[in-house]
């Protein structure tokens, strides 16, 4: 939550004048309960979910993830039609399968350093190639998983996504 990469997301809905939730997974910082391996961690997801949209129930919701988060959270997002777009940050997919956005049909955003050890350009590229359209690609050059020195850059990407997206969900055009 307090992650700087997860801060920049969350400013650039705020930017954009979106509700924002930021918030740690089970067993994370003082979050009560112990790490589940994924299948806990998309409850935590789903009940963020439930909060945002009870609170805010007119507005379209963008769901964002970094890293583990991205892998937790798209797996949600793709399925849950209170879902209107998603953002990946910084996707593990070296490590972790991202097959559940196949079919997803929603606007996604995966933003991807050049130099993620995590993900690199070439097999975040594969994925991003079986997606289905809208679907936009940025890579930060010459960064690591965590956009160091470049977290300007990624905060623009988000912001100018959320805002030219079909189906606009900031109603800014």
């Amino acid at each position: 939550m307090h992650n700087k990469v997860v801060f920049r997301a969350a400013k650039a809905a705020l930017t954009s004048g979106l509700p924002t939730l930021r918030f740690n997974f089970r067993g994370v910082g003082s979050s009560a309960g112990t790490f589940a391996g994924g299948e806990g961690e998309q409850e935590d997801v789903r009940a963020a979910l439930d909060y945002l949209t009870a609170r805010f129930p007119a507005l379209p919701v963008c769901l964002m993830g970094f890293s583990f988060g991205a892998w937790v959270g798209l797996a949600v997002g793709a399925a849950d039609p209170r879902v209107a777009a998603l953002v990946g940050l910084g996707m593990p997919v070296h490590s972790l399968k991202f097959d559940f956005l196949a079919g997803a049909h929603k606007p996604i955003l995966v933003v991807q350093g050049t130099l993620d050890e995590f993900g690199p350009p070439a097999e975040v590229a594969e994925l991003f190639r079986s997606l289905d359209e809208p679907k936009q690609i940025h890579f930060v050059e010459g960064v690591d998983h965590f956009f160091t020195g470049k977290l300007d850059e990624v905060q623009q990407t988000i912001e100018r996504f959320l805002q030219t997206s079909p189906d606009s969900l900031t109603g800014k055009r």
